[in-house]
């Protein structure tokens, strides 16, 4: 499981950029709350060499899943959330995982952290309740 910020980050598979040269459908790691992006750690030097010959070569585009071995159930095993769920289950998911990291920094008397998390789950909840609000505006 990967965390940033307090809050777990969301397996997917996204474009990245590396110089002139766009690489698709590459596993990353996604923070909801900060929008920081990762490559997942078991591709990291796969999309690292990839990224350079592709480069070297002058290309556009690449596809990443056509140059590594179909690693996708491994790589998003790790992760709580994906991004194929609901964002409102997502949201209310690093919710719950934020107020149990909560209490562990009450426990341990973590003033710093508990600052942080609070912080985070006040994103998290205006982002919780703007996607109620657009649910329920959707609905005839």
């Amino acid at each position: 499981m990967s965390f940033c910020c307090g809050a777990s980050m969301i397996g997917t598979k996204g474009t990245l950029k590396h110089i002139r040269t766009q690489i698709h459908n590459v596993p990353i790691l996604f923070c909801p709350v900060c929008h920081r992006i990762e490559i997942h750690y078991l591709v990291e030097n796969e999309y690292e060499i990839l990224a350079e010959y592709a480069h070297g070569d002058g290309a556009a585009e690449v596809d990443f899943a056509e140059y590594v071995d179909g690693k996708d159930q491994i790589l998003h095993d790790n992760c709580v959330n994906h991004e194929g769920e609901e964002p409102l289950d997502i949201v209310r998911s690093q919710i719950d995982m934020g107020l149990d990291l909560l209490s562990v920094a009450k426990t341990i008397g973590d003033t710093e952290w508990e600052e942080q998390l609070k912080k985070r789950l006040k994103m998290l909840s205006a982002r919780r309740d703007k996607l109620k609000n657009k649910k329920t505006s959707k609905r005839p």
